[in-house]
């Protein structure tokens, strides 16, 4: 942490950098809980009689060797090590320079826990080097790397993305929504809205744009105005919410709608209904997470169908999608993707599945 300081990294990477007790007992918590799951490799499912007598499913097995390149969270480096472990894949680890003491310290944890169950310690590897040229070398290995999992912010995803001849499962960023419709209890809807903004600042999902229903903007907003001036926060609003906000806001200008804060920084809009909401979150959202807060049943319908997310929630904090909070015990990433694997990455995002042919000596004729 000196270190980081000492380069002055801003908040949201030092907040992400850190090891508190409290982060390393939900390490392990995560890892125990990993442990606990159903393992996955070996399944078999969807079995069905084929008119010639054979019998078609599916088996899940693992990818293989997963790469995982990623910033700051040394926390992922004993997460994807057991994910990867209890789904049967070997993984290489990528960390960066700036948390390279802690990879470390966690690593040489792992490989002596892999040793004392007579596993292989190369199933797990970090990568000691935390040069540039390091990860370019990564995304040519095709030929031993099945897929690679990027974990950081917009750059370094983009150039993986951009650079990678190994499969990629891309984590982009989250700018994530809640709207408060107008059926909304008033209470929920202050206590998810301050949650979804204030639990952490530097997390991907962690609201950055609360959209609010016109017709209960006057009894709302000064609410959670005094709320949020309270916890420090900086609210910049649409024309039509400054008037109700006065001088808690500031004018909020197109970027906004756009920006991922990872701050103590909010955006809010006031809308006139349920389908502009939809359109505001589908046009602007990174399609990670969004929430409406509503006493509605047809209104979270609706949103549930319509917001084109990885996770869509109905009065709930947008800060429980995560892989622990899921039930997965932890994850290796949060894909934006809409192949394979979307949303928290757990065990079953990290394999594949294979067709099973089970037959009584048929041929075909």
């Amino acid at each position: 942490m000196e270190n980081a300081h000492n380069k002055g990294l801003e908040a949201a990477m030092l907040d992400r950098l850190q090891l508190t007790e409290k982060i390393i007992d939900g390490m392990a918590e995560g890892l125990l809980q990993i442990a606990s799951l159903p393992d996955p490799v070996g399944e078999m499912d969807d079995f069905a009689f084929r008119p010639s007598g054979i019998q078609v499913g599916k088996m899940r097995v693992p990818l293989g060797v997963v790469g995982i390149i990623y910033e700051s969270r040394p926390n992922v480096t004993a997460d994807a090590a057991g994910l990867c472990l209890k789904s049967g894949n070997a993984c290489i680890l990528r960390g960066g320079s700036e948390a390279i003491n802690s990879n470390l310290a966690i690593a040489k944890l792992i490989y002596q826990g892999l040793k004392e169950v007579g596993l292989p310690e190369n199933a797990v590897r970090l990568v000691e080097q935390t040069d540039r040229a390091g990860v370019g070398e990564m995304l040519k290995l095709s030929e031993y790397i099945d897929v690679i999992v990027p974990r950081g912010g917009k750059s370094l995803v983009k150039r993986i993305s951009e650079e990678a001849r190994v499969p990629v499962i891309k984590h982009l960023d989250g700018i994530c929504h809640v709207f408060i419709d107008e059926s909304a209890d008033i209470d929920k809807a202050v206590a998810i809205a301050l949650n979804a903004k204030t639990s952490r600042y530097g997390t991907c999902n962690t609201m950055e744009t609360l959209l609010v229903h016109a017709n209960i903007a006057d009894k709302i907003l000064p609410i959670l105005a005094d709320s949020y001036r309270e916890k420090g926060v900086e609210l910049r609003a649409c024309e039509r919410a400054l008037p109700i906000l006065g001088e808690n806001a500031i004018p909020a200008c197109e970027e906004d709608w756009h920006t991922e804060y990872l701050a103590p920084i909010l955006s809010i809009r006031i809308v006139d209904d349920l389908q502009q909401a939809i359109d505001h979150i589908n046009h602007y959202s990174s399609h990670h997470t969004d929430s409406i807060v509503s006493e509605n049943y047809s209104n979270t319908q609706q949103f549930l169908r319509q917001v084109d997310s990885s996770s869509v929630m109905v009065n709930a904090s947008t800060r429980f999608a995560d892989g622990f909070e899921y039930g997965l015990g932890a994850e290796i990433g949060i894909s934006t993707d809409k192949i394979h694997a979307r949303g928290p990455v757990g065990l079953e995002g990290l394999t594949g599945q294979k067709w099973i042919v089970l037959g009584t000596g048929q041929i075909r004729v």
